[in-house]
């Protein structure tokens, strides 16, 4: 059984820290691209950040977020910094078996998760 399980949203202060959880299971995600996405009520689906060889983040995101990966844990995080009201969401992670390429482009990724709810707000 193929899983991703998303974990460790919540609510949080602007300014405020939060650390994601994505943990596989029934594969190994050491070889794969991991990427976060997030999706706003009404708004579409976009990209955060992703890990493979090297990892990349998009521009809103730079500076405040870092992925990371355990692979004893065969899990990746997702540490958010300096939170902002318009980072709230719900985050989902996904899988890409190519483990090549780092791009934030839905299509590319084969297995996601069900998403964990961050909300940031006074």
């Amino acid at each position: 059984q193929v899983q991703l399980v998303e974990s460790g949203g919540g609510l949080v202060q602007p300014g405020g820290s939060l650390r994601l959880s994505c943990a596989a299971s029934g594969f190994t995600l050491d070889y794969y691209a991991i990427g976060w996405f997030r999706q706003a009520p009404g708004k579409e689906r976009e990209g955060v950040s992703c890990i493979s060889s090297s990892t990349y983040y998009a521009d809103s995101m730079k500076g405040r977020f870092t992925i990371s990966r355990d692979n004893a844990k065969n899990t990746v995080y997702l540490q958010m910094n300096s939170l902002k009201p318009e980072d709230t969401a719900v985050y989902y992670c996904a899988a890409d078996p190519s483990g090549r390429l780092c791009v934030l482009w839905p299509p590319s990724y084969d297995y996601w998760g069900q998403g964990t709810q961050v909300t940031v707000s006074s």
